[in-house]
């Protein structure tokens, strides 16, 4: 009978240890899944941000290209890189030439 109660205790103390150890590995696991998890949000929370900047970049472009199919803008570039002026216009220029 005695036999019988130590290789029980044994048997019982072995599934113990081995729950344990599964408990351990699983535990580790979660971890490092978690870490893993809070890795790929940051990287997904950059990768929105990086969306919504070129998003908004897309939009100034466009609104620049708009802007580039106006008269004012037409006038604004003849006037700065050709130095056209308007008829009734009257330009004062400094006398060292500039």
């Amino acid at each position: 009978m005695r036999r019988r109660k130590s290789q029980n205790r044994l048997s019982m103390a072995l599934v113990l240890f081995v729950m344990f150890v599964i408990l351990g590995v699983v535990g580790l696991r979660a971890y490092q899944l978690h870490q893993q998890l809070d890795q790929y949000t940051a990287k997904k929370e950059s990768l929105q941000a990086q969306i919504d900047s070129e998003n908004k970049r897309t939009e100034e472009i466009a609104e620049y290209g708009k802007y580039t199919q106006t008269d004012e803008y037409v006038e604004q570039v003849a006037r700065e890189k050709l130095g056209l002026v308007k008829k009734d216009e009257i330009i004062f220029k400094s006398e060292d030439g500039n």
